[in-house]
């Protein structure tokens, strides 16, 4: 091996990476450039991959997280080393968290220097940070190697339960070379990335028992739903057996949530009083109250309604998680689907009318609240009316995708705004985490072409506000709302102290967000009304122009920590 290229007929680290990544489909990338990674970046685009430059890793990490949600490719973040690797590492964990196929690759400093603790450029054993917080870490020195490391993480990254992987590529890595021929032939093309995983008919047979028994049975579909892209089959499932179904956020859309047998707006009724409960691809965790509590008929947070359980997960260890498991069916999504539907007769029996009709009872009355309260146009807005607005917007687009974050602005947003089609909703996802909605806005422009809406609480859109530069910069038909209330929950806390601070949860009254997309070339529109808002949202679609609508909300609006004021100590003593 030497150290640099000798004859047209070699070739080196560069080229090996972006070849093999091409190899596998792959042809974007989202990331960073600098040391040592700055002539990869610019290679890979010569070699025709899509380069997206972000201003900050974490974002570029967020939005290939994004993109293998939407894609089921594993979505590329490149990252300096050390401190750009760090950045990366909280959308690595997020991906992983969530089961986003994503792969990390940051450059890294030499190990022999490293091993030492001599002060490198940069120095960290960045393997050894990665390996706790991803599915998979990996390191290759070897220019040969390559293929090889490429390869694992792409399987890793697609198999069984999917998520983050760390690829490690030291700076020398990249410079060495190796004869070209050698070079295309040590690379691999992963075949059957993510194999089905066909359950066992004992298992099925189980399942369908216990349903058959159900009088009162609810389907809840979980973003795993969505991933799996068996749309169809799910859809057949829930019609054919008649049984009323729930979608968590991003499982918004497999059916529209218009659908007759979306519980959607009855979710508190149906929950506690369901006696078998379909899990698709769905984790009975925090989100769902661990399956325990009033939420499910317990008596205290810690009863267990007594719901039975047929759930279905790639993942075996994932049954039992915090209550039991009546009938775990394990393997991939779209099989055990099918393998449900393959055993429905036309002997099925439909759920009792009494159990659906009470579930549209409760639904139907809810839908009529909640369209009183849309019906009202307070001044200033509050988030229902302006929300009204998108809830408009998304219908008359339904191909567009929304992403959606903050407190108050995404529970709202989650109740208030109906999706049509699977995969269109991107939100904050397991760990409620924030700073997504940029990143995930970049990725689902670049991705899908299509148009974005970002619904953004003012505190969440700080997150990542400054990539409205990104996205003007590859001029994305991405239109932000930022819902501004002068703070955190609400922009009128005090400083208890009576010092002159504000408060810890308030900004700068009257920000003017807009301005932003402004002074990058983008229109910046602020809208204190309805009326406002919608006219900015549909010249947005008509254009296709990156947008920012500063929307004015009334500052009082709003609650602490949104839906889960049950986890801030201090909002729910308030309360």
């Amino acid at each position: 091996m030497t150290t640099e290229a000798t004859s047209a007929e070699m070739t080196d680290g560069f080229h090996l990476v972006i070849d093999a990544l091409k190899l596998n489909g792959i042809d974007t990338i989202f990331g960073l450039p600098g040391i040592p990674i700055t002539d990869l970046t610019r290679m890979a685009q010569g070699e025709g991959m899509r380069v997206i430059s972000f201003r900050h890793e974490q974002h570029a990490g967020n939005a290939a997280a994004a993109a293998g949600f939407l894609t089921q490719k594993p979505g590329i973040c490149l990252t300096v080393s050390a401190p750009g690797f760090l950045n990366g590492l909280t959308a690595l964990s997020n991906a992983t968290v969530n089961c986003f196929p994503m792969i990390l690759i940051s450059g890294s400093s030499e190990r022999e220097i490293v091993d030492l603790q001599q002060g490198d450029y940069e120095e960290m054993d960045q393997l050894a940070i990665a390996k706790p917080l991803c599915k998979a870490a990996f390191r290759v020195l070897n220019a040969e190697d390559i293929g090889v490391g490429v390869a694992r993480a792409i399987r890793a990254a697609l198999s069984g339960r999917p998520g983050g992987v760390y690829l490690d590529l030291p700076a020398k890595l990249f410079a060495q070379t190796m004869d070209a021929a050698a070079g295309k032939a040590s690379l691999i093309k992963v075949v059957d990335a993510a194999p089905r995983q066909i359950p066992a008919p004992d298992a099925v047979k189980r399942a369908l028992d216990l349903l058959k028994g159900a009088k009162k049975p609810l389907i809840l579909l979980g973003k795993g739903a969505a991933y799996a892209q068996a749309d169809a089959d799910i859809r057949a499932l829930i019609e054919k057996t008649g049984i009323p179904y729930l979608p968590m956020s991003m499982a918004k859309g497999i059916l529209p949530d218009t659908h007759e047998q979306s519980a959607s707006a009855a979710r508190s009724f149906v929950l506690p009083e369901a006696d078998v409960v379909v899990l698709i691809g769905a984790r009975l965790n925090w989100l769902l109250s661990h399956g325990k509590g009033k939420t499910w008929g317990g008596k205290d947070h810690k009863a267990w309604g007594g719901q039975k359980y047929i759930q279905i997960d790639i993942s075996p260890q994932e049954a039992d998680s915090n209550v039991a498991t009546d009938a775990p069916l394990v393997g991939d999504i779209g099989s055990c689907v099918s393998a449900l539907l393959a055993g429905i007769g036309s002997d099925w029996a439909k759920p009792p009318v009494e159990w659906t009709g009470a579930v549209a009872e409760r639904k139907n009355k809810n839908v009529a609240k909640m369209a009183e309260t849309l019906a009202k146009d307070p001044s200033p807005m509050n988030f229902q009316s302006a929300l009204a607005v998108v809830r408009d917007i998304i219908k008359d687009n339904p191909e567009a995708i929304l992403v959606n974050e903050g407190a108050n602005a995404l529970d709202f947003t989650r109740s208030i705004v109906d999706m049509y089609l699977p995969r269109k909703r991107l939100d904050v996802g397991t760990w409620g985490i924030m700073g997504i909605g940029m990143g995930f806005s970049v990725a689902a422009a670049v991705v899908t072409g299509k148009q974005v809406f970002a619904v953004e609480g003012d505190s969440a859109f700080g997150f990542s506000g400054m990539e409205v530069e990104t996205i003007c910069r590859y001029n994305l038909p991405v239109c932000v709302v930022v819902m501004n209330n002068n703070g955190v929950y609400r922009g009128t806390d005090v400083n208890q102290s009576g010092g002159k601070d504000v408060a810890p949860t308030v900004f700068v009254k009257g920000a003017r967000y807009d301005m932003m997309m402004q002074a990058f070339g983008g229109v910046g529109v602020q809208a204190a009304t309805p009326a406002e808002l919608r006219a900015a949202m549909v010249e947005a679609v008509k254009s296709g122009k990156p947008t920012l609508i500063n929307a004015i909300i009334d500052e009082t609006a709003g609650t602490e920590s949104g839906r889960i004021t049950s986890l801030n100590p201090s909002a729910a003593k308030k309360k």
